[in-house]
């Protein structure tokens, strides 16, 4: 097993469960405060693109942007993380360090800039591309130190994982019962911290505006914190 796997192996469950709060909180105080743009799954906004076809919207642009954003964030983090392996240094305090400075510049912007006005107008556009950069970033953190994680930004797969685990577990169908509870086990919390994230996200953005960010920004601090304190060693008895 590489070196990065078995780091990857040592992150704990309640990793992914804060992150994926932190891409529920994101996403619902993004689309509120920016006329329905999605940050954590862009394929949101092709939806939205598509609805233009039969009704009149705005912020348009800005959904297009998203994608190239988003691709352009999960390349970034993938060159940084392979930088940073080569130096022997473990990418995933970095990565959440970025994700933090990037979620700080979206609320400091958003709030300096305040009312956004035009959703395809400059404030509007390089607050929102923040955000995205954020997610995307969040994204390939899934991908590269937290892949035996579950997924913290796009619930679909997910919830419909743990409905047919449920399901087998209720009806004494599944193949492998201990495997199908442990994976059912795995998703949960995150599916669960999701749906809380985006309920306290848009409550926090209706009364803080932009401020309300604050709180994604400290559980990503308390994680890069956590991500760089050693895990305390075993002691062998004698």
């Amino acid at each position: 097993m590489s070196t990065r796997v078995a780091e990857g192996q040592d992150r704990p469950a309640s990793a992914g469960t804060a992150l994926a709060f932190v891409a529920g909180f994101v996403d619902a105080a993004a689309f509120i405060a920016l006329t329905g743009l999605f940050t954590a799954h862009v394929t949101g906004n092709f939806v939205l693109i598509g609805a233009e076809l039969v009704t009149s919207s705005t912020g348009v642009f800005a959904k297009l942007l998203a994608l190239p954003v988003f691709i352009g964030a999960v390349a970034a983090a993938r060159i940084l993380s392979l930088l940073l392996e080569r130096r022997g240094s473990d990418a995933l305090p970095w990565l959440l360090a970025v994700e933090a400075v990037l979620l700080a510049g979206f609320g400091l912007c958003g709030t300096l800039w305040s009312p956004i006005g035009a959703p395809d107008g400059v404030p509007a556009l390089l607050v929102g591309m923040l955000a995205v950069a954020a997610m995307g970033l969040q994204n390939a953190i899934g991908r590269l130190s937290l892949g035996h994680l579950a997924p913290t930004t796009v619930m679909t797969v997910s919830v419909s994982q743990a409905v047919i685990d449920a399901t087998d577990l209720a009806l004494k169908t599944a193949r492998n019962p201990g495997q199908t509870r442990a994976r059912f086990v795995r998703l949960l919390p995150a599916i669960v911290a999701f749906a809380a994230g985006a309920l306290i996200g848009a409550l926090g953005v209706a009364q803080l505006s932009f401020a309300c960010i604050g709180l994604p920004i400290v559980v990503l601090i308390a994680l890069t914190v956590l991500a760089i304190t050693p895990p305390a060693a075993s002691n062998p008895t004698p």
